[in-house]
């Protein structure tokens, strides 16, 4: 089997190269992941520009390519020819932080994994949910045990298609975790806040800050799953259809 890793934190990420040193006890891996962080960066698709990329290798020393491109990027880039070899399953992470609730629309990390749905292939995003990044890769273990066991699991039984799993870990040692439970995107409450400065020339400039998101624990959720110590796991769709709007939206909509 071959497996295709990228992040959103770029190619040096310790949480990229620990996801890659598990992958390697099930399957044979190719890495190419972003030259720099695109954290939040949500689903690009760059088209107005050239892209590049170039060979690398991870602090261990395996070869690996990178690319100025966007995480989405990377993934079409191997698909489309960058990687010679048919990808089995994209496996996207360990993103330092949590990506639950509305946070899979702004995120590298789970866009990533939405581009090989789009192409038809398996996918998993992987975050560990810790408040402050970690530098180390004993921190990302945990996370990169489950991403290694699930992966395993899907290229052995595949995966509803077009679906990615959505992977949250708390950060725990692997004895430590309450378990893993299938979960629902939960409610992310954010707290953005405009902050304006003015430059050494008295121009305006703009920060979009404010305090760290919340959730509401509801339980079920990824969110909860995550406050109760259990790996979270959200199958994901594309399809973004209201479905229960449909028939009430019907009359308002066809009526001229």
């Amino acid at each position: 089997m071959h497996i295709l890793l990228t992040n959103d934190d770029g190619i040096g990420a310790p949480g990229l190269l620990a996801l890659a040193q598990a992958m390697r006890t099930i399957a044979e891996v190719s890495v190419l992941a972003p030259d720099h962080n695109w954290s939040a960066s949500g689903h690009v698709k760059t088209l107005h520009r050239p892209l590049r990329v170039w060979p690398t290798a991870l602090a261990d020393g395996a070869p690996a390519m990178t690319t100025d491109g966007a995480p989405s990027d990377c993934v079409a880039l191997a698909i489309l020819g960058m990687i010679e070899r048919p990808i089995d399953l994209v496996v996207s992470g360990i993103n330092p932080h949590a990506n639950v609730g509305h946070d899979v629309t702004y995120s590298g990390t789970v866009t990533a994994a939405m581009e090989a749905v789009i192409a038809g292939l398996p996918a998993l995003a992987v975050s560990l949910d810790s408040a402050e990044a970690p530098s180390s890769v004993e921190d990302y273990r945990t996370a990169a045990d489950v991403a290694r066991l699930l992966a395993k699991r899907v290229l052995e039984d595949k995966l509803p298609s077009p679906v990615l799993l959505n992977v949250n870990v708390p950060p725990r040692p692997r004895e430590e975790l309450s378990g893993m439970v299938l979960t629902r995107q939960g409610l992310r409450v954010y707290r953005d806040a405009l902050v304006r400065r003015e430059d050494p020339r008295g121009r305006p400039y703009y920060w979009i800050g404010g305090e760290a998101p919340t959730g509401i624990s509801e339980e079920g959720t990824d969110i909860w799953a995550l406050a109760e110590g259990f790996v979270s796991v959200t199958p994901l769709q594309l399809d973004l259809t209201a479905y229960p709007a449909l028939e009430t939206l019907r009359t308002l909509v066809l009526s001229l």
